[in-house]
């Protein structure tokens, strides 16, 4: 017997609890609800398989998305297909206007075509040109802001398909020119979906390896279809935003993806970038050998100059007889020697004479010449030289002052002065 009256179920997603869950036939329902509300709408995609089934005139698709690797089925009615004018194949990538449906029994997800239209090659190129002029009114193309590649990387980063020929030519190329390079290598997918995810994840590991120094992304030629990754807007600026100089080798000389643009060097080929990436050791071995050799014509060249130039010093009369400029001045101050020894000799001479002359006066003049004479002088105690005879008394002792020596004398009496001398 059923329940008279059965658990009241949720009504909201979020009120579901351990002790109150949906059963998944409730979920299944609620995700068909939401997903037959969406509107219809277009897709872009590669188609990857396709199932005509003419009797029951329904085809059934797998559409995967270009640059990731995702996967839906797609089904569409029989006139679906053929109302587009061009064939439409397994590997054709086309623009469709779908609905999406949910099949509640099975918990699929897939997609009802209303309408699949193939994307020509002028649709692509134009697409990529338009991106083109949007990314160059950004400046991601401008050349001020390329960066300049190292003359001699520690590292060279390196991605490639898995295996491919691209790899090749770059290893093969740049080990013949400079033996000792090291690459750091990442094989990804270079072309359909996975190839821009694959692209950008490898060149943000290398970028943020501090030894690599340059990094090369090469690939071979192909159709514009092939290269359409090198021209997707998140490889574009995703070398623009890396900080290690990036070359881009992809295809050959006539290929010219969005890449080639915004990369810091554009290679013809893989070889050429292998050519430019690294030097050539032999050519780097001549030229040094050529510097070399012309640093020592140069060396030699100046040292027989600078030799030149000290022979003509030396054979200047000044140094090879240096004393001979001496020789004027040595005769000028011998002249001026002489000459100052005789005016110093007669400045001499007259002085000695000035001196003899004031000497005789001064002999002439003075008290012990008046005394050689035969003069004498009288000193009185207290009283000093007597010059008059009332300066003395009879019987006073007296000092006579001779020329040689003194004596001591009694004054016995005293003369007047003759009349008419004074006193």
């Amino acid at each position: 017997m059923p329940e008279e009256n059965p658990p009241q179920l949720p009504r909201l997603a979020r009120d579901t609890t351990r002790e109150h869950p949906w059963p998944l036939a409730k979920l299944s329902e609620n995700i068909k609800i939401y997903v037959e509300k969406m509107s219809p709408l277009w897709v872009e995609a590669q188609i990857v398989q396709l199932s005509d089934r003419g009797a029951t005139k329904m085809s059934f698709l797998t559409l995967r998305d270009v640059d990731q690797d995702i996967s839906m089925e797609v089904s569409a009615f029989g006139n679906v297909l053929s109302t587009s004018g061009i064939p439409i194949t397994p590997g054709s990538r086309v623009v469709a206007h779908v609905k999406p449906t949910f099949w509640t029994k099975s918990g699929r997800l897939a997609l009802q075509a209303k309408e699949i239209s193939p994307v020509g090659l002028g649709d692509l190129l134009a697409r990529i040109e338009l991106l083109r002029q949007k990314l160059h009114a950004e400046g991601l193309f401008d050349e001020e802001r390329k960066k300049p590649l190292p003359f001699l990387p520690r590292k060279i980063g390196l991605i490639c398909g898995n295996n491919a020929k691209a790899k090749d030519d770059v290893l093969v190329n740049a080990s013949t020119r400079w033996p000792a390079a090291q690459f750091e290598i990442r094989e990804v997918l270079v072309q359909g979906a996975g190839a821009v995810a694959g692209v950008t994840q490898a060149l943000a590991e290398l970028d943020r390896i501090p030894d690599v120094d340059v990094i090369v992304i090469a690939r071979g030629g192909g159709s514009v279809e092939d290269l359409l990754p090198f021209s997707d807007e998140a490889i574009v600026r995703a070398v623009f935003a890396a900080h290690t100089p990036v070359v881009s080798a992809i295809g050959h000389e006539g290929d010219s993806p969005l890449m080639d643009l915004v990369a810091d060097y554009r290679a013809s080929t893989p070889t050429d970038a292998a050519r430019r990436v690294v030097p050539d050791l032999t050519a780097e071995l001549q030229g040094l050998g050529n510097a070399v050799m012309e640093l020592r014509k140069r060396v030699q060249t100046r040292v027989e100059s600078e030799q030149q130039h000290l022979q003509l010093l030396l054979d200047r009369p000044v140094l090879a007889t240096p004393a001979a400029s001496l020789q004027s001045h040595f005769e000028g101050l011998e002249t001026a020697r002489a000459k100052l020894k005789h005016v110093v000799s007669l400045k001499l001479t007259q002085a000695q004479a000035d001196l003899n002359s004031a000497v005789s006066t001064l002999k002439a003049i003075s008290p012990q010449a008046t005394l050689e004479r035969g003069y004498s002088i009288i000193k009185a105690p207290g009283k000093g030289v007597l010059t008059d005879t009332s300066q003395v008394k009879k019987g006073e002792i007296l000092e006579a002052r001779l020329a040689h020596g003194s004596m001591i004398v009694t004054v016995f009496g005293t003369n007047a002065p003759p009349s008419g001398t004074s006193q």
